[in-house]
């Protein structure tokens, strides 16, 4: 493993699965039945298009829609099996592990989904690098054990030394076979994946994996999740692993963006009123492309972000050392009190504008432009924010350190509804 202190037998155990997959001929497209993972969804406008897109698409199991939270959960069990006795969903006829590959006209990202053994943050196999929210691993937890399935996977990354070997030989050899399927989703993405059953295929990734450590990337809650309910089934079985994509980074590095903050309840005015002496503020030119570029600028040599919603680009950066002393835990290593995202909750949020960080107060948005459009029409701030290196995320996991909550977004995300993993096979 590349972490010292850890043995061979600590490493990440991957096993195959009977992967539950949707029948083509019983949909309209696949692209028309997938998604984004549950929490990249816009809602509600992108619920509705989605829902609308096909009658089985995968979001109306990742997001029911009913009246209270039990008769969602409900509703997703009674359409999880419904579709699984219409035929509608079929599990694959062997256990596998999957190629799954993502690609556009900028991007290839290749990985391997499969069901991982799940393992506490102290293991040091799995680190996560975000604290999560209690109501929503409760809110999930509620989702799983009602349809007794994992419906979306995790995004892990894993760093190999780069060779052509272990795991990456097996993706490399894979995907010159014909996929199981194939197609574009109408971001412009094409996803194609591939089963992999070979024992002397999955013996090698395995044996590969179990000499790894990973980063969540994307899917805190959900692991968190896989983590609550497997402590309500002590007995060994499928509550001890979790659905995941492992992507290596050497091979195939991920998009790291931001996710930026949209203040509800706070006109750009008063934001910006409220800087006085502790921030540098300035008005830069957009269009957004534009604004955003000044705002790299900037964040290349220390804190800094974006405001909108009144019509203009205000750059804030420069904050006033003393301030910053005075608003930033000072025990955390040094890599995380600078952090973007650390000086947005300890010093703006939680001292200058005094908001707390709950849903009526702060939506967290993953579209720069959106972000942008709803705080011209709702008349509050959006906060954009310049994304954290993927190195740096991964060495404050090592050390154990928590960044903020939606410090990044890893992209491109697995879609859902590609491959689901039920318990009950």
């Amino acid at each position: 493993m590349n972490t010292a202190g850890h043995t061979d037998d600590q490493g990440l155990d991957l096993i195959p699965f009977r992967g539950v997959r949707y029948v083509p001929e019983r949909v309209g497209s696949l692209a028309a039945v997938t998604s984004p993972p549950y929490d990249v969804v816009v809602r509600p406008d992108g619920l509705l298009h989605l829902e609308s897109a096909d009658p089985h698409n995968i979001v109306r199991l990742i997001l029911p829609q009913a009246t209270t939270p039990a008769a969602r959960n409900q509703q997703a069990a009674e359409t999880l099996h419904a579709w699984l006795a219409q035929g509608i969903l079929a599990p694959d006829p062997e256990p596998s592990l999957y190629v799954y590959e993502q690609r556009d006209a900028g991007i290839l990202q290749r990985g391997i989904i499969g069901a991982l053994r799940l393992s506490e943050a102290k293991d040091g196999i799995v680190l996560p690098h975000e604290g999560v929210m209690p109501h929503v691993v409760e809110d999930r937890a509620a989702l799983m054990r009602a349809t007794s399935a994992n419906l979306e996977p995790l995004l892990l990354t894993y760093r190999s030394d780069g060779d052509a070997t272990g795991a990456t030989a097996v993706i490399e050899r894979t995907v010159t076979n014909k996929p199981l399927l194939s197609t574009t989703t109408e971001d412009g993405f094409s996803h194609r994946l591939w089963a992999v059953t070979d024992p002397a295929d999955l013996a090698e990734i395995q044996s590969d994996l179990s000499h790894h450590q990973a980063l969540i990337a994307d899917g805190h809650h959900r692991w968190a999740t896989n983590l609550r309910l497997r402590s309500e089934h002590p007995s060994a079985g499928p509550w001890d692993y979790g659905l995941v994509l492992l992507v290596d980074t050497t091979r195939y590095p991920l998009r790291v963006r931001s996710i930026h903050r949209y203040l509800h309840r706070l006109p750009v005015s008063e934001a910006l009123t409220a800087l006085t002496d502790s921030f540098r503020v300035r008005t830069v030119e957009g269009p957004l492309p534009r604004a955003l570029e000044a705002l790299a600028e900037a964040a290349a040599e220390g804190n800094a972000f974006l405001l909108a919603g009144d019509g203009a680009f205000h750059l804030i950066d420069r904050p006033s050392p003393d301030l910053l002393a005075r608003t930033i835990p000072a025990d955390p290593p040094e890599a995380w009190r600078t952090l973007d995202a650390t000086v947005l909750h300890s010093t703006l949020l939680d001292h200058i504008w005094q908001i707390p960080d709950a849903p009526e107060h702060i939506a967290y948005i993953h579209d720069t432009e959106a972000t942008v459009e709803k705080a011209e029409r709702d008349g509050g701030t959006a906060v954009l924010m310049h994304p954290v290196r993927e190195e740096v995320v991964r060495e404050l996991a090592r050390q154990g350190v928590t960044m903020p909550r939606k410090s990044t977004s890893f992209g491109p995300k697995p879609a859902s509804g590609l491959v689901l993993r039920s318990l009950d096979f």
